[in-house]
């Protein structure tokens, strides 16, 4: 079994604040990461001028929109957007419980990629609890399909990740990663791949209200010639589907705990991974909670998931 799957909850040593701008309000953006009580999970708030505004767990039941990126909540005044590099940061970093305080509807976009949190995490360091942590274990495959697209979770020994993209401009063409989660793989293959785009979608999403953050200091451009247009180029020759990887990992997350098993994507974001996780959780006999107590079916309600009783 993967390590970090068993074991103590943990959370932070200590708070840390982090700046930046978002990148679809392009307003500034600050969130600070506080140490979590045992059994807590993951909890994001949205502050307004100092008032709290709104307060979600981050578990599958409070996932909104998922066209440009995964977001908590449905109503723009109460959503928190862009968590995924932040999430797949703490997921692959073994952390179990954390308070995220949002000044505002949208966390820094950084450098369009996970680095900064990891960093951040690393420097304030990670402490153990007293409690043990459960996890999700894949039982049985189950698989989501959109168009051409396509996820699916199968039963694994450990927490694999199997993502594959295919574009028809050839900067990057038909890409595929795959390998073992652990902090020591996101560290070096996939906390530096950054978000990317398309210059032909700029002005459309700038119309939209989108984007109105995006530069070339957070996010891979591709010209309509099909070349990258950042001065330095690309961090990794694959750098497209790392961060697909990357965004897979943060979305994967909204499970609420850690799993056990294998996940597969074939042109694949954040709207077919979210429907891969509740086709999962909906799925009778498709995963089940490892807990202390033993092994638990589990069912969904509004805070995420929850043992249902002794399996029979």
């Amino acid at each position: 079994m993967s390590t970090g799957i068993f074991g103590l909850q943990t959370t932070i040593s200590n708070s840390v604040r982090i700046s930046g701008i978002g990148v679809h309000s392009g307003k500034p953006a600050t969130i600070v990461l506080q140490p979590g009580e045992a059994d807590q999970g993951i909890l994001f708030e949205r502050y307004e001028n100092g008032k709290r505004i709104s307060s979600f767990k981050a578990v599958a039941d409070n996932v909104g929109p998922t066209a440009l990126c995964t977001v908590l909540g449905t109503h723009p005044g109460e959503w928190i957007a862009t968590i995924e590099h932040l999430m797949a940061a703490i997921y692959a970093l073994g952390i179990d419980n954390l308070v995220i305080s949002v000044d505002g509807a949208e966390m820094p976009i950084m450098d369009g990629s996970s680095r900064v949190f990891v960093d951040a995490l690393d420097e304030v360091g990670i402490v153990k609890l007293s409690k043990q942590r459960s996890y999700i274990k894949v039982a049985k495959t189950v698989r989501v399909e959109s168009g051409a697209g396509w996820a699916e979770f199968s039963p694994y020994d450990g927490t694999r990740f199997d993502v594959e993209i295919d574009f028809e401009t050839p900067v990057i063409g038909r890409q595929k990663w795959a390998g073992d989660m652990n902090a020591d793989t996101f560290r070096k293959e996939l906390s530096g791949a950054r978000t990317f785009g398309f210059m032909r979608d700029v002005e459309p999403m700038w119309a939209r209200g989108f984007a109105l953050g995006s530069s070339l200091e957070n996010s891979v451009v591709i010209a309509d010639d099909d070349r990258v247009i950042n001065a330095e180029g690309l961090r990794y020759e694959n750098e497209f589907v790392r961060h697909k990887t990357l965004d897979a990992v943060g979305d994967l997350a909204m499970m609420g705990m850690r799993f056990a098993g294998a996940f597969r994507s074939y042109r694949g974001g954040h709207a077919l991974n979210a429907a891969a996780v509740r086709k999962l959780f909906e799925t009778p006999g498709a995963a089940v909670i490892v807990s202390p107590r033993g092994a638990l079916p589990f069912r969904l309600r509004q805070e995420g998931v929850v043992a249902a009783g002794p399996a029979s």
